[in-house]
């Protein structure tokens, strides 16, 4: 898989950025989930990450709308 800065600035393409950022953000999400049965502060510490990826996915997908 290509990585998030290829795919948005070398291919020029929003949409393949976006649909690997949500990839990314579903990533998190089941990390929270496992860790959360390990050790809630870890699950806790993640959530700033979480915030920090929807608000990049956000930006990146009415990037993506608004030059379509």
């Amino acid at each position: 898989m290509f990585s998030g800065l290829f795919s948005f600035f070398e291919l020029k393409s929003p949409y393949y950025a976006f649909v690997e950022i949500i990839l990314l953000w579903l990533t998190i999400f089941l990390t929270i989930l496992k860790f959360r049965e390990i050790s809630k502060m870890a699950s806790y510490l993640l959530f700033p990450y979480i915030l920090w990826v929807s608000f990049a996915a956000l930006l990146n997908y009415y990037l993506w709308v608004l030059n379509s």
